[in-house]
């Protein structure tokens, strides 16, 4: 028999919250949260473990692309759109723990050495979608930057409504961790996150910020839009 890693994990997760809070007294939900906070870091634990930095996610051949079917999400009341005569042209910056910090605009970005990766969409509901994406591995911006090698983490930040999430620097300098700026051969259009987002497929899609404005790398971990409400704060694969 063969289990899904994410089942696997999840499962393990939530036998653990549910054991956890099945020893909870009458004292209730206030006694719940330090709990449910240590099965959450067992759970990055188990995550951790599991996570192979050298796998490579391929979307199998007879899978059929999402297309306009990919999912388009967003926290802002409306699809958020970069307006340059409000805000004057867009940039990426890249900064925090980094000896060279970066401001590209998207023409920049498009210079650099890109990559194109049909690959999979995990979400946290069960589903998964398939894209083509076209970007620039974030090792490169790495790179370029002189991230610091004691920055264990990165934060993702958008426009969407001061949207953000990060993520472990292991995860963040997988091969197929790229800010993606075309999607199925075409530049990213507004509903999938333009200018640029961030995407892997080694994270679940919460953590695949969107309407990417700066990339910090971080001594510590930065929380996250979903993570603060609740949502696991590793959303690994």
């Amino acid at each position: 028999m063969t289990v899904d890693r994410r089942d696997f994990i999840r499962a393990a997760g939530v036998s653990l919250a549910g054991a956890l809070l099945g020893a909870c007294d009458s004292h209730g939900p206030d006694k719940a949260g330090p709990l449910l906070d240590f099965a959450e870091r067992k759970n990055e634990g188990l995550e951790r473990l599991l996570f192979r930095h050298t796998s490579m996610d391929h979307a199998r051949a007879d899978a059929t692309p999402s297309g306009d079917r990919f999912p388009s999400y967003f926290v802002s009341d409306t699809v958020p759109v970069w307006d340059p005569a409000a805000r004057g042209a867009w940039r990426l910056e890249v900064g925090g723990m980094v000896k060279r910090p970066l401001t590209l605009s998207l023409d920049d970005l498009m210079k650099l050495d890109r990559r194109t990766q049909r690959v999979n969409h995990y979400c946290v509901e069960g589903w998964t979608a398939v894209a083509e994406f076209t970007g620039v591995p974030l090792t490169e911006l790495a790179r370029a930057a002189e991230a610091d090698p004691q920055a264990g983490y990165v934060d993702f930040q958008s426009f969407d409504d001061d949207y953000h999430e990060s993520w472990d620097r292991e995860s963040a300098m997988h091969p197929q961790t790229l800010i993606v700026y075309a999607k199925d051969g075409a530049a990213l259009t507004a509903a999938y996150g333009a200018p640029a987002r961030v995407h892997s497929p080694v994270k679940l899609g919460y953590k695949n910020t969107k309407y990417l404005t700066k990339i910090l790398f971080l001594p510590a971990a930065n929380g996250g839009y979903w993570s603060d409400r609740g949502y696991e704060w590793y959303g690994g694969t």
